[in-house]
């Protein structure tokens, strides 16, 4: 399928680079450059990007930070994260603003979905930090929330692996990929896609997810002409 209007979702540690620690400046112009490729391509993507390559909340909780503090931090560092990754695709000539679930101003513009669809439409590229901007949610459901509200075609979940397998490939050699599954299916089997809320806002709102590798280069501008390119995880 030819994609317009996608949502990518981009984890936290995929900006650490090898280690998922901090912000790989390599892999930060990486990730611009692939992104702004399909944007000259007349492509609209607005970006989610998590933070645990900064801080976790989750992790937090369990060394004894309070959730709802660990959470805050958490989606702060998607705030730096997506900074930086703004400052990278502006490197490469493609308008990008970052937009917060939380007001921030002047940091960053408070969200406002109307602002952002105008400005994708536009040709720029809007990042939305911050999450829902509450606690006890991760940034794949924040990532589903902001699919379904710009009206994308797609959510795209961009990893280190090429897809969904029966098990995890980088300890079970054995491991078989799916080309395609519903997301009911991969709910029953437990395949760790996604968390149980960005399961249910896909289903009910009958998005599309596509995991696939972001760190092949070509992979996302293929997956956006129709490319047979990771998972399909249809509604």
């Amino acid at each position: 399928m030819d994609y317009k209007r996608v949502l990518l979702k981009l984890s936290g540690e995929s900006l650490g680079g090898d280690r998922g620690l901090g912000i790989d400046e390599g892999r930060l112009a990486d990730y611009a450059s692939e992104v702004a490729s399909v944007v000259r391509e007349g492509k609209q993507v607005a970006i989610v990007v998590g933070g645990g390559n900064i801080f976790r909340g989750l992790q937090g909780a369990g060394r004894g930070f309070d959730r709802v503090d660990g959470d805050k931090m958490g989606m702060l560092a998607t705030v730096i994260n997506s900074l930086g990754l703004a400052m990278a695709l502006r490197s490469e000539g493609v308008a990008a603003k970052v937009f917060s679930a939380t007001p921030m101003e002047p940091v960053a513009r408070y969200y406002d979905r109307d602002t952002a669809v105008a400005f994708l439409e536009s040709g720029g590229v809007a990042i939305i930090a911050g999450g829902t901007g509450n606690p006890f949610f991760t940034t794949d459901s924040g990532a589903a929330l902001r699919a379904l509200e710009i009206h994308a075609d797609v959510l795209l979940k961009g990893t280190r692996v090429d897809g969904v397998y029966t098990a995890d490939p980088e300890k079970d050699p054995s491991a078989v990929k799916f080309d395609e599954l519903s997301l009911t299916e991969a709910m029953e089997k437990n395949l760790k896609v996604m968390d149980l809320t960005a399961f249910a806002l896909c289903s009910e709102g009958k998005m599309p997810v596509v995991i696939f590798d972001m760190n092949k280069k070509g992979n996302l501008s293929s997956l956006l002409k129709g490319g047979k390119v990771g998972t399909l995880v249809h509604p």
